[in-house]
């Protein structure tokens, strides 16, 4: 029994295209495009943002409000630099002959999500070299504040010459600066021992004509408010952090829909190419 003959095609050779599917001039072209609009309105939403916070009566509901309009913000500005981005990406991009409807429709999106996705990397290239910059500023500033402040080791030395009887006659600087050494110690393992509560107490007495008992009142009031101080700046740092939260959920969604409207806009852009 004889084998069938093989299928052949009748409709001419299969030949690929010595062209790329590629149009990288139109896609920089809307890339550039989209970068730049995103930094003009960047810094609009940011004056915008700050302008409607103060520092001086910042609360939190305040601080969920800025992350709010600042995460709405981000989602109109992909909206605007995307959109057009993406549609002068597929707008401006070089007929095919001969091609498919659904091939072009193919490639004028992909054209809109390629020059999106080379304005994000270019706009946040830039934006991480920023953050950089005020890292390094931040860290500059840290280690100067760091420095300014008193060692722990000093603690430690200051109690080997603590002496039992306080004077009046010792120089505010001295009395000064191990006070400071004390605080910070206790701020920094949580409490202040009752040893140098008593001692503390003392010192004041000595120096201010107080009762011993008023003093100790004295001591007592300045490491509440010490305290409170501590309290306010954690609740200050874990509405910093929720609000970091927030504003990087923000940036994916904003991202995530720049790159839907690039797409879109560059299919758009495409079509109306092919119609004139």
């Amino acid at each position: 029994m004889a084998l069938p003959d093989p299928i052949t095609h009748t409709d001419g050779p299969d030949l690929e295209s010595s062209k790329s599917g590629i149009h990288w001039g139109s896609i920089l072209g809307g890339a550039f495009v989209a970068a730049a609009i995103s930094l003009i309105l960047l810094p609009l939403g940011s004056a915008l943002g700050f302008a409607s916070v103060s520092v001086f009566n910042a609360t939190k509901a305040s601080l969920v409000t800025f992350t709010a309009g600042w995460a709405i913000w981000l989602v109109i500005m992909q909206w605007v630099s995307s959109g057009i981005g993406g549609y002068i990406a597929g707008r401006l991009r070089v007929k095919w002959a001969d091609t498919h409807s659904d091939e072009v429709f193919f490639r004028d999106t992909a054209h809109g999500f390629i020059a999106w996705s080379v304005a994000t990397v270019f706009t946040l290239g830039l934006a991480a070299i920023v953050a950089a910059g005020a890292l390094t500023t931040g860290v500059q500033a840290t280690a100067t504040v760091a420095a300014g402040e008193t060692d722990e080791v000093g603690y430690y030395t200051d109690s080997l010459y603590r002496i039992t009887t306080p004077s009046a006659t010792t120089p505010a600087a001295d009395i000064t600066a191990e006070t400071t050494r004390i605080l910070v110690n206790g701020a920094r393992n949580g409490s202040v021992p009752a040893a140098d509560r008593a001692y503390l107490s003392s010192q004041v007495a000595a120096r201010t004509g107080l009762s011993q008992a008023e003093a100790q009142a004295r001591i007592n009031t300045t490491l509440a408010e010490i305290d409170a101080a501590k309290q306010k700046a954690a609740q200050t740092a874990e509405a910093a952090r929720k609000t970091l939260v927030a504003f990087h959920i923000g940036l994916f969604l904003s991202l995530l829909i720049g790159a839907f409207i690039a797409s879109v806009a560059a299919a758009l852009g495409g079509k109306l190419r092919d119609h004139y």
